[in-house]
Order: C-alpha cells, then structure tokens, then sequence
C-alpha cells in the first residue's frame, strides 16, 4: 500500500511564504514522478507543479510559474513545494501526488496514487 502524506499548510498572510511537504512510503515504482495540486471550493483540482522521476525535468502551471518550486530528496523519499509570494487565490487544498515515470507530468491522469491533502489559506 503506497501513502502520501502531506504537512506544512496553514494560513499565511499575503506575500508570505509557505513550504508544503509530502512523505511517500509503502511500495511503489522506482522513483515515481511527483505532483502538486490545488483544489479550492467549488472548483476543480489542478496540477500547480510536477517532477520527474529522474528530477531533471519539471513542470509547473502559469498561474505558480516564479513563484513555486518543486524539489525532491529520495533519500528521505519526501516531495516539497516551495511557495513564495503567496496570493489570497492561492488559497485552497493541496494535494501531492505520485505515478509512474515515462507519463506526462502535466496530466493528472498520470497520477495514481494521492494524499489527503493540507489547506493553505492566505489572507489579504
């Protein structure tokens, strides 16, 4: 059985910055490829940022660019999202996500196996 844990969300004023970690144990593909999703009220869930198995390529939507970086330690197997310049918009679910390498990383289709994800909330 595969768990994804999240942790570090929580409420942080505008321009703040936060760090999102998830923890990834069980049995799984070597080195899958990770991702960050977001899903506030009402909406749908949305990928913000994706790495590699390999962490030599990444992606990342236009709406984090600049502000959000994804990183990995595969010694610790635990996935980060840096988030800097937070904005009252960025306020949601996050959730982290784990597939199979050699599948898109802009696609949540690729994804298998989630978290229960963490809230942020920025306030303005």
């Amino acid at each position: 059985q595969v768990q994804l844990v999240e942790s570090g969300g929580g409420l942080v004023e505008a321009g703040g910055s936060l760090r999102l970690s998830c923890a990834v144990s069980g049995r799984t593909f070597s080195r899958p490829n990770m991702g960050w999703f977001r899903q506030a009220p009402g909406k749908g869930r949305d990928i913000l940022a994706a790495l590699n198995g390999n962490g030599d390529s990444t992606y990342y939507a236009d709406s984090v660019k600049g502000r959000f970086t994804i990183s990995r330690d595969n010694a610790k197997n635990t996935v980060y999202l840096q988030m800097n310049s937070l904005k009252p918009e960025d306020t949601a679910v996050y959730y982290c996500a784990a597939g199979p390498r050699g599948y898109a990383l802009g696609n949540r289709g690729s994804y298998d196996y989630w978290g229960q994800g963490t809230q942020v909330t920025v306030s303005s």
